[in-house]
């Protein structure tokens, strides 16, 4: 039987590591209909969102991108992003992360709705 996964509650939804290794991270990520993680980079990691379900618009520096159920982005390291649930239902997505560290406490915010900057 696997153990069932714990759950870290942010203020946009919550998430779930699904694996954490020395060389990769990979986490559930839910965000709530018309929430948006904050505006982000990281700068010893490189990430790749899969959407499991929802729509959502990504932002990875100038760019936007919006993207379905069953489409997948890149997010190079040091590039500045987010996520935002453009949809009525929660969006789901798998990040997994490379690079050397994957810590919570590489995250350097630009802009937050929820006065975490």
């Amino acid at each position: 039987m696997v153990a069932p996964k714990s759950e870290e509650h942010r203020p946009w939804g919550y998430f779930c590591v699904l694996a954490d290794e020395p060389d990769h991270k990979v986490k559930r990520i839910v965000v709530f209909p018309k929430q948006r993680l904050s505006l982000q980079r990281h700068l010893r990691r490189r990430e790749h969102w899969y959407i499991v379900q929802g729509s959502a618009v990504v932002t990875i520096d100038e760019l936007q991108v919006h993207l379905e159920r069953g489409q997948a982005v890149d997010i190079p390291q040091g590039a500045w992003h987010r996520i935002m649930n453009s949809g009525e239902e929660n969006v789901i997505f798998i990040e997994v992360q490379g690079g050397d560290y994957f810590g919570e406490d590489d995250i350097e915010r630009a802009e937050d709705d929820y006065g975490r900057v």
